[in-house]
């Protein structure tokens, strides 16, 4: 008996080590967040948990079962139990993939589960491991779908560039943060780029460091969301991380041999961004702060002006100037001073020419002998044409209180605020706009931005009986300013300032809204339904600048008058007037003020349901009245089927609109010349004004849409493999676009209607263009582990789209005068067509060695795009081809709180096809200003330094 004592006691130890025990722990996300509603499971079995409200579980497993870990949105984690105590946190993706907060109102949707085609981001990882920083850059390399560069000579653009979903306008695309609709900018599109006469939102004022992910729907959206969701949606989802400081510190500049002259590095970047967040309670409260500065230097791609300079008469000022003479005297009618340094100045007269003689003389070509003679080059009459110089700093905060079991107290904002430098055309001394004795050499005007944001939500969420509540209220409010330097008004000759402020915009948004949804499991394989309603404010205001800024001033230093006949605008030497305003941006006039509000009230009904576990129907209906235009309704249906466990078919139709935008209604900016002693104003008008009436512009409505989308999603499990392929079209009526400056062209009927509006140029935003936009988009997803410790994720994602103009409207009077082709331009359609890739795509790489290594490769495609021009002729290239640009960063760990990136965007220093002669005005522009790729930077070298303490 003895003997079986021993075998016993073993078998006995056996039997406890093999007895399911309780293992209780806590899910958190890869922000520190509890994660409540995640799955688990005892591997190989039915037996599972869901965590609790603080992500707590609790289950019955042995040791040495596997538990499965997973969340909708987050990568499916498994852990051996070795004890009571099991934590894990899960991870995001970094591929375009999984949760899905916009596009449908049912929370447990995934991206492949959805009727409509949704791309989530994991901007936590991208800002780790891809060379971009701000949003835009990361959204314009990470997403195909979606499109914006920096733009340059274009005034204010230069410090906001457009944005744009599938290439349509950067209006059509709604922004949300944490589901609620973001504010746009202060600032209309007005010059030549993209998106002329449209306006966008800003989401360079969001720090990148603040987000968690971002969501895009591609597919119209604007019976759930309302206005402006014709071609998407853009949510970004703010973090929640507490307990954690994490410190990111990006720097580098573009090593590039397309350098200016006068650098051989530029566009330096500095990135300093701070996250900190803080448990409030116990209950999963939390406060997360973001800071973050950033600097952009500018950059020149500018070699050498080809054009004239000087000419005689800059000879003789030279000559005079270097004799310390006071050479605003030569600009009178006493020629003493001329015959006096003409000599020295290498020019034969005899002494007796009149003015008007020398008028003629004077005015020959002297370029090469004076920049010999000034010891200058051609590159110092350089323009700036590259990205403008801005500098910028932003704070953000996401907030959550729970208030008890089922509700919720939440708010989220922050301020930005942003300067910038940019340059306009350089002012030649031989130009009467030029004011030499202040400006010898001629001047380089700037641009300078002064842009302020500012945002603030907050809401209570609940449960109110089975139904979730969400009351909320959302404001946001962008300044944009212009302050112009190293410039003069010309008219006030020695007087002239160099610096002034030429007004700009602002503009404000404040939003309610209520919502309300339920989910109702016993009703058909589930039911979701939802309703809710929307109440808005829109401010919109122009800002005169000072009076130097826009006036013309008479001999006397008073503000020209051309009724008085005494009053006289001076004068260059060879007769020309001096143009009033200051030079590069003249400023708002009182005259273009404008304080204009308006308001909106909405309401909608959404329905999703599972008729079986194979098909789902979803539809939503959403009426929206504005003050200022009317009401419009709309819908969307759309459907997914199942047609088996890993592959979907899915599509929807749908009508949209975008209302016309405050600053489009009633944005002026017009100067006034004087014909006969009759004003008559030039310039853009405002869609409210006499002259839009009087000239057949109708009042501004509202853009509809009709498109639809089909397509499929795929899972090929053996593989880790997923594939999403959408293809769609949408049809866009009465397209609001800026028209061309046009003139009664010789017609009597228009001239008629010009004299009764005192008006002899007029430019207008109005509905004139009907557009049809197709396309296809194709994601695939690959997931590999190729040993213990090697992952490789790979994503391909490509979009091939095409718009076409498919009508122009053009009032009647105009078209009669033979003006459609000034009133719509050729311009204005390859904007609208061409002036950004229709094909566009990317396929990434992302390799992790062991707990330390991370290498990062990114082939991005920038298809093909067409200069916009008016120049029709036939031998002329007006195409740029397609590029690809090669990003490539390593990362080492350290440990798990301190990580070195260093890498470059577009590696192999690829620049677009450089432009036809017929469009490098003089050597300004070796690239396409107006249609723009992927920017003229070049090799972009970096390093990134990240810890964290915990």
């Amino acid at each position: 008996m003895k003997k079986l004592k021993l075998p016993f006691f073993l078998a006995f130890l056996a039997t406890l080590t093999s007895m399911a025990q309780e293992v209780t722990g806590t899910v958190y996300d890869d922000q520190n967040v509890p994660l409540p509603g995640a799955s688990v499971q005892v591997k190989g079995t039915t037996t599972g948990a869901i965590t609790d409200f603080d992500g707590n579980y609790t289950i019955e497993a042995n040791t040495g079962d596997i538990l499965v870990f997973s969340y909708v949105g987050f990568n499916t984690q498994e852990a051996t139990v070795t004890g009571s105590t099991l934590n894990v946190t899960l991870q995001a993706g970094l591929e375009l993939e999984n949760v899905v907060v916009v596009g449908s109102r049912n929370a447990n949707r995934t991206a492949t589960d959805t009727p409509v085609p949704v791309d989530v981001l994991d901007v936590t990882e991208l800002v780790q491991s891809a060379p971009q920083v701000s949003v835009t850059e990361i959204l314009n390399y990470a997403a195909p779908s979606f499109s914006s560069n920096p733009q340059s000579i274009s005034d204010g653009t230069d410090h906001i560039a457009p944005a744009s979903l599938r290439g349509l306008g950067p209006d059509q695309v709604l922004v949300l943060i944490n589901g609620k609709r973001r504010h746009k900018t202060g600032l209309v599109n007005v010059n030549g780029t993209f998106g002329r006469g449209s306006v966008g939102t800003d989401m360079t004022t969001i720090p990148s460091n603040s987000i968690s992910r971002i969501e895009i729907l591609r597919d119209g959206a604007a019976a759930q969301y309302g206005s402006d969701a014709i071609a998407g949606v853009i949510n970004i989802v703010l973090k929640k991380s507490v307990n954690e400081l994490q410190v990111d510190l990006t720097t580098g500049a573009n090593f590039t041999s397309e350098h200016g002259p006068d650098k051989n590095v530029d566009g330096e970047k500095v990135n300093l961004g701070l996250n900190y967040g803080l448990p409030i309670g116990k209950d999963g409260g939390y406060i997360n702060f973001t800071g973050n500065f950033n600097y952009r230097g500018s950059t020149n791609r500018m070699q050498e002006w080809e054009g004239t300079i000087f000419n005689a008469y800059n000879s003789i000022e030279r000559v005079a100037s270097n004799d310390n003479y006071d050479i605003s005297l030569l600009l009178d009618d006493d020629l003493d001073d001329i015959f006096q340094y003409a000599g020295s100045a290498g020019i034969t007269l005899n002494g007796d020419e009149t003015k008007e003689e020398l008028q003629d003389i004077l005015s020959a070509d002297a370029t090469d002998s004076e920049l010999s003679a000034r010891g200058l080059q051609r590159s110092d009459f350089n323009m700036q044409v590259g990205q403008s110089e801005i500098r910028g700093a932003q704070f953000f905060a996401n907030l959550s209180i729970p208030l008890g079991e089922n509700l919720e107290l939440y708010s989220f904002g922050g301020l930005s605020f942003k300067t910038g430098t940019a340059a306009g055309f350089y002012r030649l001394p031989n130009q009467s706009r030029t004011y030499t004795p202040a400006y010898l050499n001629g001047f380089l005007p700037e641009i300078n931005s002064n842009i302020s944001d500012q945002s603030v939500a907050f809401g209570i969420k609940g449960m109110l009986g089975d139904w979730n509540v969400d009351f909320s209220n959302s404001y946001g409010r962008n300044e944009f300013l212009y302050r112009i330097t190293n410039s003069n008004n010309a008219s006030l000759a020695n007087s002239t300032p160099f610096e002034a402020d030429s007004g700009g915009f602002n503009y404000s948004e404040n939003t309610t809204n209520f919502d309300m949804s339920q989910f109702f499991d016993d009703i058909l394989a589930g039911l979701n339904i939802a309703f809710g309603a929307e109440y808005r404010v829109e401010n919109y205001s122009i800002v005169a600048g000072e009076e130097v800024s826009y006036a013309q001033y008479n001999t006397l230093g008073n503000v020209h008058d051309p009724t008085d006949p005494d009053s006289m605008v001076p004068t260059d030497f060879f007769g020309s007037s001096r143009p009033g305003g200051i030079q590069v941006f003249p400023g708002f006039k009182p005259d273009n003020e404008v304080d204009a509000f308006r308001n909106a009230i909405a309401g909608y009904f959404d329905v999703e349901a599972d008729f079986t576990e194979s098909i789902l129907v979803s539809g939503a209906v959403r009426y929206e009245n504005f003050s200022d235009f009317g009401g419009t309704l709309n819908f969307k249906l759309a459907s997914r089927i199942k047609a088996s466990e890993n592959f979907n078919i899915r599509g929807g139709l749908q009508t949209g609109f975008r209302a016309p935008s405050l600053h489009q209604i009633h944005y002026s900016s017009t100067s006034t010349l004087f014909v006969d002693g009759i004003p008559n104003e030039v310039g853009i008008f405002s869609n409210t004004s006499r002259v839009a009436r009087l000239l057949g512009i109708e009042t501004l409505k509202e853009e509809t849409s009709f498109g639809g989308t089909v397509g499929f999603t795929a899972r090929v499990p053996s593989a880790n493999l997923k594939i999403t392929l959408d293809g769609y079209l949408v049809n866009i009526d009465d397209r609001v676009i800026l028209t061309g400056q046009f003139d009664d062209n010789g017609n009597a009927e228009l001239a008629n209607l010009f004299q009764q509006a005192n008006a002899t140029q007029a430019a207008f935003f109005a509905n004139s263009v009907d557009t049809q936009t197709k396309g296809i988009d194709l994601v695939i997803d690959h997931k590999a582990t190729l040993s213990d410790d090697i992952s490789l994720t790979n994503t391909l994602a490509f979009t091939f789209s095409e718009t076409t103009v498919e009508k122009v409207k053009v009032p009647e009077a105009v078209a009669n005068a033979g003006l459609s082709d000034t009133y719509f331009d050729p311009t204005s359609r390859i904007y609208l067509e061409s002036a950004v890739p229709t094909t566009k795509g990317n396929l990434s790489h992302n390799l992790k060695v062991g707990d330390h290594w991370n290498f990062f490769l990114r082939n991005g495609y920038f298809g093909e795009v067409e200069e916009a021009t008016n120049n029709d002729d036939p031998t002329i290239d007006t195409t740029f081809g397609g590029k690809v640009i090669t990003d490539l960063t390593v990362g080492y760990d350290f440990s798990s709180n301190l990580r070195l990136t260093v890498g470059a965007n577009n590696l192999l220093d690829v620049y677009p096809d450089e432009n036809d002669p017929a469009f490098r005005s003089d050597g300004r522009f070796i690239y396409s200003r107006r249609s723009v790729q992927f920017g003229t930077n070049g090799r972009h070298v970096f390093g990134r330094l990240t810890f964290k303490i915990r």
